[in-house]
């Protein structure tokens, strides 16, 4: 059973601001901030605000030999790749 409660810590203690229909005993974890929490789905409005905001990213400049070292290393990955798709799972990772 999954239940999201909302609370907020008074004299050191959790509170909630609605019933807890839980059995007594039941042990429960608190994580601070929100953590774990299911909102549900993301807003219209939270959406354009991050589309926004990737708009005004700047593009990633990479130079000319970091470019030819990522491209040759890319290379090398697929090569490996194709070298070993005959082989059997368990030499994969070899």
């Amino acid at each position: 059973m999954s239940t999201v409660l909302r609370g907020f810590i008074r004299n050191g203690r959790v509170e909630v601001d609605e019933p807890i229909d839980l059995p007594e005993g039941t042990e429960v974890v608190v994580a601070p901030g929100g953590a774990g929490r299911d909102d549900g789905p993301v807003s219209p409005e939270e959406i354009a605000r991050v589309l926004a905001a990737m708009q005004r990213l700047q593009p990633l400049e990479i130079p000319d030999e970091v470019a030819a070292d990522l491209d040759a290393w890319e290379r090398q990955v697929n090569r490996r790749g194709i070298e070993r798709s005959e082989s059997g799972i368990e030499d994969v990772f070899r």
